[in-house]
C-alpha cells in the first residue's frame, strides 16, 4: 500500500482503493471492483453511505441536435434504509422529486465542463445502495460523478467536486449529517473546479450577505483538497480521452452569413425590448438565408445553430464592449415592475407579479394538516412536506404551441426553489395549523420566471392571510465575460436574450435582513471571488427596490384572517390519554362528530386537534362535543344533553356522542314518579347537574336539582 499525509491507495484483487478524510470521515472510491463495461465507473462509501457511479457514452454522436445530450440519473433504492417500496409493484418507480432535484444538481456543475461542439449521448447514473445518516448520499453522488467522468475516456475538463455547508448557532459545519441539517439555519451546496466556483445552490434562514459569502469559500477551500485527491486518482487510473465528431459550425459559414446579414442589421434586430419584435427580425433574416444557401443542404442542416451563434455574439459584444442591453436599459436597471393582489376570485389566496414580459399569477390554496404531502424517501427526518410549492410553464408564456406533458425537471426545480425561498418566513404550524399549497402559474416569460415566482407568491401568501412573518423578494443577476477574469459585466435583472447569451444566471432571494435561497448557473468554467460577491452585492441591491417599492406597497402586511373561502381551523389540546375516547371504538365517536356537525377532524399523538370547516357554529359544536368528552366530570357541572334511552331505573342522557350520563328516576323530576316515560321521551333536550359520584363510582346526574337559570357548559 502507497500512502502520503492525506490520502491513501490500496491495491486489493485486481482493483485499487483511494481514500481520504473528508469533514471528520472517511471517503473511499474503488476503481476497477465493478462496472467495468461502463466507459468509468466509481463504487463510493463515505461511511456507511455506498453508491455506484458510472459514466457511459455513445460511440457516435446524435444526429440532427443542437445540443449536448447530458443525462444525469439518481436512483434511490429503498433497500438502502431498509424499506420495501409502497404500491402494487413493490418495487421502485418513477424518481422522487428530491431525485430530480439532485439529478440537476449534479447535472449543472458538470455540464459546462463538456465540450461545447460535442453531440455523444452521456449518461451519468448514481445508484443510491445505502444510506449512512451521518453522511449524505447526494455530496457522494456529486463526487462520484465528477470521478466516473474524469478517469473515462469521454472528453471533460475536470475533475470539479461539491460540498455541503450547514450553519448552526452561528457556526459554520461541512458536510452536516441529516440530523444537523435539520436544525441547521444554511443548506448550502458548492461545486468547484480547481480554480472557480461553479454552481451555487442554498436555503437559508435569512443569512446576511457576507456570511453567505465566507460559506461558500469555505465549501470551496474543501472543494479544491477534493479535487487533490481526485487528481491522484486520475494519475493511475484515468483514461486516454477518446476523439470525437465536432459539430462546431464551420467558419466559412459565418463569413458568408455575415456578407448577406452584416453585423449591424443583426444588431437592429436583436436589440429590441419586445420578444416578438425580436423573434419576428430573426425569423425574416432566417427565410432570407435559407433562400440564399437552399442549394447547400450542408449549411442549410445546421443554419438555426449558425443563426443562433451569430445573435449570440452580436448581444456579446454589445453588451461588453458599449455596456449596451438589447432592451437600452442599464446594467443595474430593473425592468419595468407591477404587482396586485385578489386577481382570481372564490380562492384563498391570489397576486400576479410582473417584470418587463415575465408575468406570473400565484394562487394559494388552505388545508388541514392532514392533506400535507407525504415523502416517502431516504431522509427519515423528512416525511411530510407541511407547504408545497409548484410551478407551471406551459407553451404560450414563450409564444409556443406544445401539448402538455406535466411538469418537467425545471417545471419542479423552479418550484422547489421559490419553496426553498419563502419556508423561512412560514409560521410555524402551531402558529398557523394549515396545509399550504401555492401555484405559480406563468402568463408570459422573458426571463427568470422563478424569482418572479418568489414575488407573486408572497404576495399571495399574505392576500390569504397567512402570517409569513416577512416579505420575500428575488432578483437574478447575469453575466458576460471577456478573455481575462477581469472582462467581464454583471447585468442586473436579465431578461431571457441575455440568459441565453451570457455566462450566468445568478438567482438570489431573501428579506431585508437576509439571504433566503440562491441559485447559481453558470456556462463557462467557473466564477472568481469577485464576481461572485459582486453577483450577491446587486442582487440585495435590487432586492430590496423590489421589497420596498413593490410588493410593501401592495400588500403591507398579511391578512389577520383567512380568506372567506378558505377553511377555518381551531386547534386545541386534549390530554393524550383521552385520545381514544374522542375516537371511539372503531373511530365511531369521531365519525359521529364529522357527521353531525360537517367538520374535519385531525388529532395528533401529543393530544392537538384540529378541527376545520368552513360554518363556524358547527366548528364551535365540535368542539364543545370534543371539550365534553374528555372533561372531568364534576359536581356541580350544569350540561345539556338528548334523553336517548329510558329503563325502569331511570333515563340515558347524551351529551356529546359516546359521552353519556344516567339520571335516575328519583332525580327526573321534583314529584315522585312511577314511570321515567310520565316525564320523559326519547329526543327531549334537558338540563342536567352532576351530582359527583354514588356510593359504586359512578357519576350521577339529577335533572330536578337542576336551576331553572343554569347555564350549561356545551350551551
Amino acid at each position: 500500500m502507497e500512502e502520503n499525509k492525506t490520502f491513501s491507495t490500496k491495491l486489493e484483487n485486481n482493483y485499487k482503493t483511494f481514500s481520504m478524510e473528508l469533514a471528520g470521515r472517511t471517503l473511499s472510491v474503488d476503481i476497477g471492483r465493478v462496472g467495468k463495461q461502463a466507459n468509468g465507473c466509481a463504487f463510493m462509501h463515505y461511511g456507511d453511505t455506498t453508491l455506484l457511479c458510472t459514466a457511459t457514452a455513445s460511440k457516435e454522436p446524435r444526429e440532427g441536435i443542437d445540443f449536448f445530450p447530458l443525462s444525469v440519473e439518481y436512483e434511490e433504492k429503498m433497500y438502502a434504509v431498509g424499506k420495501i417500496p409502497g404500491g402494487f409493484n413493490k418495487r421502485e418507480g418513477k424518481a422522487s422529486e428530491h431525485a430530480v432535484l439532485t439529478s440537476r444538481v449534479i447535472d449543472r456543475p458538470m455540464r459546462p465542463l463538456f465540450p461545447k461542439d460535442y453531440r455523444n449521448d452521456v449518461t451519468l447514473n448514481n445508484m443510491v445502495m445505502s444510506v449512512d445518516p451521518a453522511c449524505n448520499p447526494e455530496v457522494v453522488a456529486m463526487l462520484g460523478s465528477s470521478i466516473a467522468t474524469t478517469i473515462s475516456d469521454i472528453p471533460f475538463d475536470g475533475p470539479c467536486a461539491a460540498t455541503q455547508i450547514g450553519m448552526i448557532d452561528g457556526e459554520l459545519i461541512v458536510n452536516p449529517t441529516l440530523d444537523q441539517n435539520a436544525v441547521s439555519d444554511l443548506q448550502l451546496t458548492v461545486a468547484s473546479t480547481r480554480d472557480k466556483v461553479i454552481m451555487i445552490e442554498a436555503g437559508a434562514k435569512e443569512v446576511p450577505e457576507d456570511k453567505m459569502v465566507e460559506a461558500i469559500y469555505l465549501a470551496d477551500e474543501t472543494n479544491k483538497k477534493i479535487i487533490a485527491f481526485i487528481d491522484t486518482i486520475v494519475a493511475e487510473c484515468g483514461r486516454e480521452k477518446h476523439s470525437y465528431q465536432s459539430c462546431a459550425i464551420p467558419e466559412e459559414l459565418f463569413a458568408a452569413i455575415k456578407e448577406i446579414v452584416p453585423p449591424e442589421e443583426m444588431e437592429k434586430a436583436v436589440f429590441t425590448d419586445e420578444k416578438m419584435v425580436r423573434d419576428a427580425n430573426i425569423s425574416e433574416i432566417t427565410a432570407r438565408l435559407k433562400e440564399a444557401f437552399a442549394d447547400n443542404e450542408e449549411w442549410l442542416s445546421i443554419l438555426g445553430e449558425a443563426i443562433y451563434q451569430y445573435q449570440k455574439k452580436t448581444v456579446r459584444k454589445m453588451i461588453l464592449k458599449d455596456h449596451k442591453r438589447p432592451d437600452g436599459r442599464e446594467v443595474r436597471q430593473i425592468r419595468p415592475l407591477a404587482a396586485e393582489v385578489d386577481i382570481i376570485p372564490r380562492v384563498h389566496g391570489s397576486a400576479m407579479f410582473t417584470r418587463g414580459q415575465t408575468q406570473i399569477c400565484d394562487v394559494v390554496t388552505l388545508a388541514p394538516l392532514s392533506e400535507a404531502q407525504r415523502v416517502d424517501g431516504l431522509d427519515a427526518n423528512v416525511t411530510e412536506k407541511r407547504y408545497m410549492h409548484q410551478y407551471n410553464f406551459p407553451s404560450y408564456s414563450v409564444g409556443e404551441t406544445k401539448p402538455s406533458r406535466g411538469p418537467g425537471r425545471r417545471e419542479i426545480g423552479h418550484g422547489a426553489l421559490a419553496e426553498r425561498a419563502l419556508l423561512p418566513v412560514l409560521p410555524s404550524k402551531e402558529e398557523f395549523p394549515y396545509a399550504i399549497r401555492a401555484v405559480s402559474e406563468t402568463f408570459e416569460s422573458n426571463g427568470s420566471t422563478s424569482q418572479a415566482s418568489v414575488c407573486a407568491s408572497s404576495m399571495a401568501l399574505m392576500a390569504a392571510g397567512v402570517p409569513i412573518k416577512k416579505a420575500v423578494a428575488g432578483i437574478s443577476c447575469g453575466l458576460v465575460t471577456g478573455d481575462t477574469d477581469d472582462d467581464y459585466l454583471v447585468l442586473t435583472d436579465i431578461q431571457g436574450l441575455e440568459d441565453f447569451f451570457g455566462d450566468m444566471d445568478f438567482k438570489v432571494a431573501g428579506t431585508h435582513d437576509g439571504i433566503t435561497a440562491i441559485q447559481m448557473d453558470i456556462k463557462i468554467h467557473g466564477l472568481t471571488r469577485q464576481i461572485v460577491e459582486e453577483a450577491i452585492s446587486r442582487c440585495k441591491e435590487a432586492r430590496e427596490y423590489i421589497l420596498t417599492e413593490v410588493l410593501e406597497k401592495t400588500i403591507p402586511a398579511a391578512r389577520p384572517t383567512v380568506n372567506e373561502y378558505a377553511p377555518k381551523i381551531d386547534q386545541i389540546m386534549i390530554d393524550p390519554d383521552k385520545i381514544g375516547e374522542v375516537v371511539g371504538k372503531q373511530g365511531k365517536t369521531i365519525n359521529e362528530i364529522i357527521a353531525r356537525t360537517g367538520v374535519k377532524i385531525d388529532i395528533e399523538d401529543d393530544g392537538s386537534v384540529s378541527i376545520c370547516g368552513t360554518d363556524r357554529e358547527k366548528m364551535d359544536e365540535a368542539k364543545k362535543y370534543i371539550e365534553i368528552i374528555t372533561m372531568e366530570f364534576e359536581s356541580g357541572q350544569v350540561l345539556k344533553g338528548k334523553v336517548v334511552s329510558i329503563k325502569e331505573f331511570g333515563a340515558f342522557v347524551e351529551f356529546a356522542p359516546g359521552k353519556e350520563g344516567m339520571v335516575h328516576i328519583s332525580k327526573v323530576a321534583k314529584e315522585r314518579i312511577n314511570h321515567v316515560e310520565d316525564v320523559l321521551t326519547l329526543g327531549d333536550i334537558v338540563k342536567v347537574v352532576c351530582l359527583g359520584k354514588d356510593r359504586m363510582g359512578r357519576l350521577s346526574f339529577s335533572i330536578k336539582d337542576c336551576k331553572p337559570n343554569a347555564v350549561a357548559l356545551n350551551e
